[in-house]
């Protein structure tokens, strides 16, 4: 009996053994986590020689929430992957960047911080460009990002690589003068320069994409992970997070002295999650949110003209803009007339196609395909550039809003945009998908014209910095990119024309406001200028006449868009050559000097016309009579012939109402402007464009109704 009790009872021993799963993580259980052993402000040995540091306390406090008994050891970061793997420690926690090639072989957590690369040199080294490290030595610790970093660009620069295990020796060679430079995270030599090294960060930094991540190896304790991120999004949500990173990172930033008032920036205006407008018709995105933070830490004032992307580059380069934050790859094309911040963003190009469409599968399918790209853009530059390769055509557009509609209707096969921007617009409700590989883009950069701005510069590399270091960095990437990151809300559906016209009528309202101010002051100007050179046109001096010839050839030969960019951009930039100082010109005032020009010289010969039809024996009669020629004009030959002109000025005032939308281009945002940036947030292109066509037919249609009366009355 005590034998048959016995083996129930070790067979009960087994079974409940068994029945635990081998990635349970409870209260009873105990967590080893591996770390670095040198990498303050995250992992590192205080005066009383405890670890401490930010993924130190971040890790307690995880364990704290779930309730884990954690053992942490600190055996450095090349260690602690080996541990991982050695299966000696659960999970590691010690700065690591997630990659796609680490996560071959490790499952991580949500990105818990973003940092950036740099190079750290001497406070007497005069080396602060990358251009200058040609024969030079530069350390990195092994199997970091560093270390990849320097190895990927080691041809381009010409250096050496010397690798080291920890960057206690790192930075010893480095005072030591056995090599130029170190390379390590922003953060990292930024709380070795607060304490005391003789270190400097005069090199741009390099943006890291990913952000660092808790690991785990690849299908293994899974529980970790979830445990890990739920507890990290308490921490955000009640201020812990942020008191971790306070608590090593809060330091004085630096500060530039502003030499303006307020900062004019340009920016795209449908470029979402970049810059685009929510549901409270207000601008926002990463961009926006990021320069408004970092101006605010500065103390410097801004003030946003979100004008469209190549309208934003032609902004600054006028004058118009002191600097652009518009989601811009730094290229060396572009640095040929830009000077940048250090890079804020590292991002990639994709394509997208519609969700149905299997026809993509890899490049070579692209033969014969119509791709989309916007003017200007990285991904115009690529498709061009690989187009007689893969035999595809590439279609241009001015903005995204025009170029996903045109995916949507079937105009183009395929377009490529940068990823996040694409992965944004999937989780907004298009239905598209991203069929091939992406391709490294390169990092985005805040601009200012070359030579202009430097405080603006300064002031942004500051401000970056200071962000990045105290976690406003982060909670703004992830308030647009985590994956948790809530979709737009809006006040009603915008899948109908009444849930468009509920939340968008004061905004359709404002810009029919601005439409119809621009053409009224237009028109009247014009028709104060058409007719005095109409006037001149049939006056007896053959000087006049040439004149008003000359005038009305002239404005007549050159396209109205032509004239419009001309006046917007072009006249600011000669004044600018000429006298050395910029003279940006309004968008209003702008498209209303354009108009009147243009409309002018119609007017003038409508005027002509109308003069002319007028029988000559008329003057002729009057001017037998002794009448003066002005006054035979005025009296006897202009009344009839404004009763002629009068259905033709009327056509001529429907003309400019309509040439009004060709003024967006400089970014006024009118009704059409207002209609593509609605756009933008919803792409409800065809109902919002048949909207914005509704409201200009019923306006038009109103005014032909009334020039009808008026001319019915006028006979």
């Amino acid at each position: 009996m005590k034998k048959l009790f016995l083996a129930l009872t070790v067979l009960f021993a087994t079974v409940t053994a068994f029945s635990i799963s081998p990635t349970k993580v409870n209260a009873e259980t105990t967590v080893k986590i591996a770390s670095d052993s040198a990498y303050a402000p995250f992992e590192f040995q205080n005066d009383q020689k405890k670890w401490v540091g930010i993924d130190v306390d971040i890790m307690h406090e995880v364990a704290k929430i779930n309730g884990w008994k954690l053992e942490m050891s600190f055996p450095g970061f090349d260690a602690a992957l080996q541990n991982l793997k050695g299966g000696q420690v659960d999970g590691v926690i010690a700065g690591m960047t997630i990659t796609d090639e680490r996560k071959q072989t490790f499952d991580f957590s949500n990105p818990y911080y973003t940092s950036a690369l740099t190079i750290a040199t001497t406070k007497a080294s005069k080396l602060d460009d990358y251009s200058q490290l040609k024969g030079k030595a530069l350390g990195a610790k092994n199997g970091t990002a560093a270390q990849t970093w320097l190895q990927n660009n080691q041809k381009k620069y010409g250096y050496t690589i010397k690798t080291y295990s920890d960057g206690v020796h790192m930075f010893a060679a480095l005072a030591s003068g056995n090599i130029d430079g170190a390379m390590d995270e922003v953060p990292v030599i930024s709380y070795a320069i607060t304490q005391g090294q003789d270190l400097a960060m005069n090199f741009p930094s390099i943006s890291l994409p990913g952000g660092y991540g808790f690991a785990v190896m690849k299908g293994q304790n899974s529980n970790l992970v979830d445990g890990f991120n739920k507890a990290l999004a308490e921490m955000k949500s009640n201020g812990d997070y942020d008191k971790i990173l306070q608590k090593y990172t809060a330091s004085a930033s630096k500060k530039a002295i502003p030499k303006k008032a307020v900062y004019t920036i340009a920016s795209d205006n449908s470029f979402a999650p970049f810059e685009f407008q929510n549901s409270q018709k207000q601008f926002t995105g990463i961009d926006v949110d990021l320069l408004n933070a970092i101006a605010k830490e500065q103390g410097f004032k801004l003030k946003w003209n979100f004008v469209g992307f190549q309208a934003a580059v032609d902004a600054v380069q006028a004058g118009h803009a002191d600097g652009m934050m518009s989601g811009m790859s730094i290229t060396d094309a572009r640095k040929q007339v830009f000077d940048y911040g250090n890079p804020y963003f590292s991002s990639n190009l994709t394509l997208a196609t519609e969700k149905t469409d299997d026809s993509i599968k890899s490049w070579s399918d692209l033969k014969g395909k119509t791709l989309g790209a916007k003017n200007g853009t990285a991904s115009f530059d690529y498709l061009n550039k690989n187009a007689k390769k893969y035999g595809y055509t590439v279609k241009t557009f001015t903005d995204a809003t025009t170029m996903y509609s045109s995916l949507n209707n079937g105009s183009i096969d395929a377009l490529m945009d940068d990823e996040p921007v694409i992965k944004y617009a999937i989780k907004q409700g298009q239905t598209f998908k991203t069929p091939l590989k992406a391709i490294p883009d390169g990092q985005y950069g805040f601009a200012v014209k070359k030579g202009t701005n430097p405080e603006l510069i300064q002031m942004f590399n500051n401000g970056l910095a200071a962000l990045r270091a105290n976690g406003e960095y982060d909670k703004i990437i992830g308030k647009y990119l985590a994956n948790d990151a809530p979709a737009l809300t809006q006040d009603a559906k915008e899948n109908t024309i009444g849930g468009i016209l509920k939340n968008n009528w004061q905004q359709i309202g404002h810009g029919l406001l601005i439409t119809l101010e621009l053409a009224l002051v237009s028109f009247v100007l014009a028709l104060i200028v058409g007719i005095i050179f109409g006037l001149f046109s049939v006056a007896p001096s053959p000087v006049l006449r040439g004149i008003s010839r000359v005038y009305v050839d002239l404005n007549r030969s050159i396209p109205l868009l032509v004239l419009t960019i001309f006046i917007f951009y072009g006249i600011p930039n000669l004044l600018q050559m000429i006298t050395g100082h910029q003279s940006p010109l309004n968008e209003f005032t702008a498209g209303v000097i354009a108009l009147t020009l243009n409309e002018s010289s119609y007017i003038a010969e409508i005027v002509r016309g109308g003069v002319k039809a007028v029988p000559l024996g008329q003057m002729e009669a009057s001017r037998s009579l002794g009448v003066p020629y002005v006054t035979s004009m005025r009296k006897v030959i202009l009344p009839q012939a404004i009763k002629i002109t009068i259905p033709s000025l009327i056509n001529q005032f429907v003309i400019t109402l309509k040439d009004t939308t060709l003024v967006s281009v400089i970014g006024l945002v009118e009704l059409l402007q207002t209609g593509q940036i609605i756009v933008a947030r919803n792409f409800q292109a065809f109902r919002v464009y048949g909207l914005i066509g509704l409201v200009y037919m019923i306006v038009l249609l109103l005014l032909m109704w009334v020039g009808r009366r008026v001319e019915k009355k006028m006979k």
